[in-house]
């Protein structure tokens, strides 16, 4: 085997397991995306905590626009939690623009 497979096997089980991909944690993920974007989490690349204004908006509208396009087709919960997310971000975008 090679050091390089010897490696990528290390590595494997060394990082954690990655979450089901369902709708939720795609809400999740960008949900945190925007968050970061804000200003309002560090960025995992760089460490630091950076506002980008312009691709924060863009984010929300892309949660915004698929709340829209997944209407009558989510579970209550998953209405209820992409509603909520939305509410907060459009806030403290608003906060953070001013």
């Amino acid at each position: 085997m090679t050091d390089e497979k010897q490696q990528d096997q290390r590595a494997d089980k060394t990082e954690a397991p990655l979450p089901a991909i369902n709708f939720a944690t795609f809400i999740f993920s960008l949900n945190s995306s925007a968050l970061v974007q804000l200003g309002m989490m560090e960025d995992p690349m760089t460490g630091q905590n950076t506002k980008n204004l312009p691709l924060a908006k863009q984010t929300i509208d892309v949660i915004s626009m698929l709340e829209e396009k997944t209407r009558g087709n989510l579970t209550a919960d998953e209405a209820a939690m992409i509603k909520n997310i939305l509410y907060d971000l459009r806030i403290l975008y608003v906060k953070e623009k001013q």
